[in-house]
């Protein structure tokens, strides 16, 4: 609007006002748990050599953090400290980040030899990764909800079938959140700058934050 305004294009300048408020919908993303993800990487997938760089690809991504538009461009220069470490700078940010090998990373790459295969389109992973994931029997049913013109829309979907290569990014921060590595250190992955922006990714249901703090000294 700002923009537009600069422009010429617009002169209702309402936006401006201090009692103006943009309205915001939680989206309902998904990620996937350890457990889940171990259920991808355990199915045998040598009959479909697209499933499996597929598979592969993602499973990189949910064990580093990164973009799509990253995890698909590592090279052997990436991997730094007697193949414990990834360095590569981010396309989106221009950050460059250090990441320690999950051994599942260290798995893949040392199958691919340090040099990943060539990644399909957005559009085309997203795709055979939805049927990756329901290969895997992770259809469990999500009810996701979207306001149009006022109205709440429900939907009940296969979780499979809201899976996308974003889904990795997400799986990673949730995981390690979960597992009580601390907030600063995600972030420092992640490349967020805000501790409330990098929130916004985390999906924690009501049960697994219960659970969560079931290990915490005070309930103790």
């Amino acid at each position: 609007m700002n923009e537009a305004t600069e422009r010429g294009y617009n002169t209702n300048l309402e936006f401006r006002n201090k009692r103006f408020k943009t309205l915001r919908e939680e989206a309902d993303n998904v990620y996937l748990s350890i457990d889940e993800l171990q259920k991808i990487e355990k199915i045998d997938l040598k009959a479909s050599p697209k499933l499996e760089k597929v598979r592969d690809l993602f499973l990189i991504g949910c064990y580093t953090g990164l973009r799509f538009s990253d995890f698909t461009q590592i090279n052997p220069e990436n991997i730094i400290s007697n193949n414990t470490v990834i360095e590569i700078r981010t396309k989106k940010t221009g950050q460059r980040v250090s990441i320690p090998l999950h051994k599942t990373v260290r798995t893949i790459l040392k199958k691919h030899s340090n040099k990943l295969p060539k990644a399909y389109s957005n559009q085309k992973m997203n795709e055979y990764l939805r049927e990756v994931v329901g290969l895997a029997g992770i259809k469990e049913l999500i009810e996701t909800t979207i306001t149009k013109g006022g109205k709440v829309e429900k939907n009940v979907l296969p979780k499979h079938k809201l899976v996308s290569t974003h889904t990795a990014r997400r799986s990673f921060a949730t995981n390690l959140y979960l597992a009580e590595v601390p907030t600063i250190s995600i972030m420092k992955i992640t490349g967020h700058k805000t501790e409330r922006s990098f929130m916004q990714y985390i999906k924690v249901t009501q049960k697994e934050n219960a659970d969560k703090l079931l290990t915490h000294p005070f309930f103790k």
